[in-house]
C-alpha cells in the first residue's frame, strides 16, 4: 500500500482549508505548525509517512524541545503552545477524516489551561499622542495613513477590512461601510462615527469608485499598510502595539462607555460573546472607580 508522505499531506490539507474558506493568516499558521513536526521527525530520523505518526509520536513532539522552544529562544508561552496543538489536532484529524490514514493520531492531545493575554489598547495619552503626530505631517501619504487610522480607531475594523473598502462600500448617507473583506467572510457592516465620516468624505473627495486606499495607483496592501501604521506609533513613542491595538483601542472604548458586552460584541462583529468577555477583564477604570482608586 503506497504510504502519502506528511509533506504531500501537508499541501493537500492547504487545498482543503481554502476549500473551506479559512484566511491566509489561518493557513500559514498551520503550514508553519506541520512542518515543525516534519522538521523534527526528519531531523531525529523518523518516518515521515502519515501512517507513521501515532499518539505517541505526536506526545514525544510536544515533549521535545523543538515544541516547547519558542524560534526566539526561550519557553514558548502557553498560547503559542496552544495554537500549535490546535494546528496540529486539525491536521491529524483531517488525514484520518480523509481516509489518509486508519487513525486520528492527535486524539490525545489536550490545550493547556490558560488565560488568553489581555488586549493591547492604546491609552488615552498615546492616543493624542498618535494623533499629534498624524496631525503635525503632510503629504498625500501621510494624509492617508492619519484617515486609516482615525477609521480603525473609530470604527475598530481589522486593517483587513480597511484595505479591503472601495469607494462603492462606503454609504455617508447613512454614516455606513459594507465590509467585502471581513473575517471568515461572513457579510458585515460597520457604523462611521459622525466625525470619521466628514474625515473620509473630504478624503474620498470627488472619487466615484476604486479601492479608498491607495499606495502608488493601487491599492493598499496589508504588509505595507502595517509597516506604516507601526511607523506612526514609533513616531509617538508607542511601544509594544500593533496595528491591531486600534481595534482593541475601540472595543475597550466602547465597553468603557456602554458597560453592555453585547453592544460591544455587535460593534465588533464578534460571532461569538466569549471572544468579547476579555474586553471586561481590561475595564480597569470601573475596577478602580470600584475600589476607590
Amino acid at each position: 500500500m503506497w504510504a502519502m508522505q506528511l509533506q504531500a499531506a501537508l499541501e493537500a490539507f492547504q487545498v482543503q482549508l481554502a476549500a473551506d474558506g479559512r484566511s491566509e493568516h489561518t493557513r500559514r499558521q498551520y503550514r508553519r505548525h506541520v512542518a515543525g513536526l516534519i522538521a523534527w521527525l526528519t531531523n531525529a530520523h523518523r518516518p515521515t509517512t502519515a501512517e507513521s505518526i501515532t499518539p505517541q509520536v505526536v506526545a514525544e513532539f510536544f515533549a521535545s524541545d523543538d515544541a516547547k522552544s519558542s524560534c526566539r529562544g526561550g519557553p514558548k508561552k502557553a498560547t503559542s503552545a496552544n495554537a500549535q496543538r490546535t494546528s496540529l489536532r486539525c491536521f491529524l484529524r483531517w488525514l484520518h477524516e480523509s481516509g489518509t490514514t486508519t487513525t486520528n493520531a492527535g486524539r490525545l492531545l489536550r490545550r493547556a489551561l490558560c488565560a488568553p493575554p489581555p488586549p493591547k489598547a492604546l491609552h488615552a495619552d498615546e492616543q493624542h499622542r498618535l494623533r499629534d503626530a498624524l496631525g503635525a505631517a503632510t503629504g498625500a501619504e501621510s494624509n492617508r495613513d492619519h484617515i486609516l487610522i482615525e477609521l480603525l480607531l473609530g470604527t475598530g475594523i481589522r486593517i483587513g477590512s480597511a484595505i479591503g473598502l472601495d469607494i462603492e462600500d462606503i454609504d455617508l448617507g447613512h454614516g455606513e461601510l459594507t465590509l467585502r473583506k471581513s473575517k471568515n467572510d461572513r457579510p458585515a457592516t460597520a457604523v462611521l462615527p459622525k466625525g470619521t465620516a466628514e474625515m473620509l468624505r473630504v478624503f474620498v473627495s470627488d472619487r466615484t469608485a476604486g479601492p479608498l486606499f491607495l499606495a502608488g495607483g493601487r491599492r493598499l496592501s496589508m504588509r505595507h499598510a502595517q509597516r506604516r501604521i507601526a511607523r506612526w506609533l514609533t513616531a509617538a513613542g508607542i511601544r509594544g502595539r500593533s496595528a491591531h491595538a486600534l481595534r482593541h483601542t475601540f472595543a475597550t472604548r466602547i465597553y468603557s462607555t456602554t458597560g453592555d458586552l453585547q453592544v460591544t460584541q455587535a460593534a465588533l462583529g464578534h460571532a461569538s460573546i466569549a471572544s468579547t468577555v476579555i474586553y471586561a477583564r481590561l475595564d480597569r477604570a470601573r475596577l478602580r472607580a470600584a475600589v476607590g482608586a
